[in-house]
Formats: structure tokens, sequence, C-alpha cells
């Protein structure tokens, strides 16, 4: 890593596969692949061994490769209460992890991990997947999903996080260009009175 790059570790929360990704950004916002993996634990553990084997998992990674920022993607609502109750659990137990580490931690939505790499924030799993190859310059797509879904919540915290705060607008990819643009588009329609 060099003095001009951000190391963030992307994680994609999950009790039975939690999605693990460390990117190096530098300033013109080209992303280099450190590290991706999956911490798995067996869905007839009890909960609290499933928590201390992702929790272990994270702090593996931590040591290992010194993030400066950690990136948590944001749980949102879905049918199935006891997945969301899961993802939540093991969310809770990375931004934990982070504090403790001294790392300054934020959660972004799928959607705006979506757009951050494709442009589209429908984008599918598939998409996310090429993006990613062909942003970090890999000869396939990360597999499984949750694994390019954390290098995906990487590379988009690193992005709005502005460790590219030199680059101008012209050096951003049609999809930063994107993403940029909706989320110009919805501070619109957040502030009072608009």
């Amino acid at each position: 890593m060099t003095s001009t790059s951000l190391r963030v570790l992307g994680i994609d929360p999950g009790l039975t596969r939690c999605g693990v990704g460390v990117v190096d950004v530098d300033r013109s916002r080209r992303g280099t692949l450190v590290h991706v993996g999956v911490i798995r634990s067996s869905p007839d553990a009890p909960i609290g061994e499933r928590l201390a084997i992702v929790a272990a998992g994270i702090r593996e990674v931590i040591a290992e490769h010194q993030p400066q920022a950690v990136a948590v993607e944001r749980v949102f609502a879905q049918q199935n209460t006891h997945t969301v109750m899961g993802t939540a659990q093991a969310s809770g137990v990375a931004l934990l992890l982070a504090a403790e580490a001294g790392l300054p931690a934020q959660t972004h939505t799928p959607s705006e991990v979506k757009a951050a790499v494709t442009g589209y924030g429908s984008a599918d799993k598939r998409q996310v997947q090429a993006m990613i190859a062909r942003i970090l310059r890999l000869d396939a797509p990360p597999q499984p999903a949750d694994a390019a879904d954390a290098l995906a919540i990487a590379l988009c915290h690193a992005w709005r996080r502005g460790s590219a705060g030199t680059a101008s607008a012209g050096a951003l990819t049609p999809a930063q260009r994107a993403w940029a643009e909706a989320e110009r588009v919805g501070r619109t329609y957040l502030r009072p009175g608009a």
C-alpha cells in the first residue's frame, strides 16, 4: 500500500457466509485487490458460536491486512425475518470489531453499492461480479457472490470517501459518474423543504 492509497475492508455480513474483501484505492480511483474470502459457519451451530466464528475471521483479516477503514453492507428489510436477524447480528459484530480496532466504519445500502460499481442501483449479482472483475483487473469474477459483494462494498466506500479527492470528474468511470449523479439527486430529495 502506498501513502496515496486508501485500504478498505468491505464486509458483506452474514452468518452462514460472511464476505470479506480488502482493496487499495489510489488517488485516480484505481482499485487493487489485496484479499478476498468468505467466513463460513454451520447453520446447525448455536448462534453464539456462529458469531464467534465470524468475529474471529474478521479479526484475522484486520490483523493481517491492516485496513484504514471498514465498510459494511447496511441491513435492509426482507420477508425472511430470520435471515435479517442473522445479517444484523453479523453486521453488529463487524462494526464492533472496527471500533475496537480504532478504524472508522460506515454502512452502505445495497443499492448504493450496486450503483457505485455498475452505475445501476438494481444490478443483479452477476452484473456486480462482472464489474468487480473489470474494475480490479481480475481474470474471473470473484466467487461466491458474497466475496464479490464485499469487494464492491469496499470500492463503494473508498470512492465515496473521496480517496481520489484530486481526481477530476473526467477521471471517473461511467459507473462512478452515474452513481455520483444518483447521490446528488438523492440529496436534493432529502433536503428539508425540497
